[in-house]
Formats: structure tokens, sequence, C-alpha cells
């Protein structure tokens, strides 16, 4: 079985369900406060391993009471965490906000993850067993650029979702073998707006023409569109449901994308997986608590049919 390796963040999420988001200098009361192992790293690691795949999570972990729980979860999904170190200080954490639509606010406090160094990653990362490499923007940017160039040098893909959202320069764009990300995310890369599959597909297509092999942009409910350097576009409708937590959404989407491509799925199958996952994934509570296992989503197709493609 091929192994991923995702470098990346573990948070405790402390969400907060609050009927509207306050304006600034408004005091509002949340009806319910709930904690939840996350980070983008950490969630999609899991996504990865409930999907079948082989997967090893590289990251960092403090010295608090939220590092065991971060670690043991993760180990209840499957997940390789050998490789996780442990630091002096806090954990990662991110404070979320959720209103009665299922939409989210978060601000990240990097805690642990801001001392994954490019030292720390090359001691660490078992690059010897990688198949590919899924990376995000929750750690050090030094340590992410550090992570895409010693990837080329060991002829390994680079799946890179770039969020939080940030400039990419565009001398990396040909180091990746796939971007994952989602309107805003694109929009601020491509400097072109996103709103729809069309805007969507320019924005992509730009990347692809500028060395970026494979773009994949996320629509939320709209779904998500793929295009490659090859000229391959492949669009899939989102699948109506009633969003509780839009929390590990996008995350979701990228770890069984991830692992459904791994383990030798077409890249219409994993699509269409991905989408069914974050369908799922948004109808519960939490991070990590709402990422489903692949039965559940087999289930779910079964249940609710294929989604929509177009190419």
């Amino acid at each position: 079985m091929s192994k991923l390796i995702v470098i990346g963040s573990l948070n405790m999420d402390i969400v907060s369900r609050i009927q509207h988001f306050a304006k600034a200098g408004e005091t509002i009361h949340s009806s319910h406060l709930a904690y939840y192992p996350g980070g983008k790293g950490a969630n999609q690691a899991v996504a990865a391993a409930r999907f079948g795949a082989e997967c090893v999570m590289v990251g960092a972990v403090g010295s608090d009471g939220f590092a065991d729980q971060l670690i043991d979860q993760l180990q209840l999904s499957g997940v390789n965490t050998e490789h996780v170190l442990r630091t002096e200080g806090a954990s990662g954490t991110a404070y979320i906000m959720v209103n009665e639509s299922g939409e989210n606010i978060i601000v990240v406090s990097e805690g642990s993850n801001g001392k994954l160094s490019p030292q720390a990653v090359d001691k660490h990362t078992p690059w010897e067993q990688a198949s590919a490499i899924l990376l995000q923007n929750e750690i050090p940017w030094e340590t992410t650029c550090h992570i895409i160039a010693k990837a080329k040098q060991a002829n390994v893909p680079v799946w890179f979702n770039p969020a939080p959202a940030r400039s990419i320069p565009a001398e990396l764009w040909e180091d990746i073998d796939t971007f994952i990300m989602n309107e805003t995310e694109t929009a601020l890369i491509t400097g072109k707006p996103v709103y729809n599959m069309e805007s969507a597909k320019a924005a992509a297509e730009l990347l692809t023409r500028q060395g970026a092999k494979q773009v994949i942009v996320t629509l939320g409910e709209q779904g998500c569109i793929y295009t490659n350097a090859e000229g391959m576009y492949v669009s899939v409708a989102a699948y109506e449901v009633k969003a509780v937590d839009t929390t590990a959404a996008g995350d979701t989407f990228i770890g069984v994308y991830a692992a459904a491509r791994l383990n030798g799925a077409t890249i219409e199958a994993a699509l269409s997986n991905a989408v069914a996952a974050s369908a799922l994934a948004v109808t519960k509570d939490g991070a990590q608590a709402s990422i489903p296992q692949k039965q559940q989503v087999a289930e779910f197709i079964a249940t609710n049919g294929m989604p929509l493609i177009s190419r």
C-alpha cells in the first residue's frame, strides 16, 4: 500500500455555537462549548486514514493537557504518530464560532505548530517511505518551502492545500503536483475572482499555464472543479444536505481525495468520494469527530447516487 505523509498542524478546536457572528464591540452568548481535536494537518490525516490510506503524521504538540488528546485521536483513527514531536509550551489551538447556518469563523493560535522547523522536519519525516506529501499552511512558511524543495529532490509529489490563504510565489507553482483549495484561497493566489465553476476553471487554468500540474478548486455547496496541465477538466456537483458545522469539510475532501488516488481510484472516482465525504462531514459537529469512515461514504453514495459529473 502507498504511504501518505501528512506534514502539518495539530490543534485543539474550542468550538462555540452562536446564533449570529458578533459585530465589532458586540457581546453575544454561546449556547454550547465543546473541545474537538483538529488542525488542518491532523484533520486531513484522519480523513485519509479513515478512507483506507496508510498515513503518517509529522507535526508537533506541546506539553499541555491537550497534547495527549491530539495524539490519541490520531491513533484511534489509524494514523501513525511516531513522527509527531513534543515541544515545551502550548499545543496549537483554534477558537471556532459556528452560527445557526453552520458557517464558521476561526482564529488559530499556532502554539507548538510554530516550532515545526525545517530541521525538525528533516529529523522526523520518513522520506524514504513517502509516496506523496500532503501539506497545508498552518506551520511556518519557511518550513513549508523547505518541504516543497526537499520533496522535489526526493521526487515525491506534493499535494498542497494553501490554507490559511496567503500568496504563493509563482516560482513554487511548478514544484507542486496538486493544488487543492477553496475559492478564497484560489482568488488570493491567482488574483482572479472566484465565485462559480466557470471562474474557478479560469483561475485554475492560470495556475496550470504557469507550471502547476493539477488544480482542484472546492466551491462548497456548488461542488468542485479539477483541471490539469494536459487540459483535462472535470466538474462535480455537490450533494444537498443540511449543514450543521462546516469546520472540517475541506479537510475531509482533501484527505479522502488523497487516499482514493493513492489507492488507485480514477480522478473522477476520487472527486466523487471526496464530495460525498465532505457532505457527510458538514452534517455533524466538530472537526475530526465529523469525518466519516469509508463504509459510511459508500453507503451515502449508494443511497443518494453518484454526484453529477461534467467534463
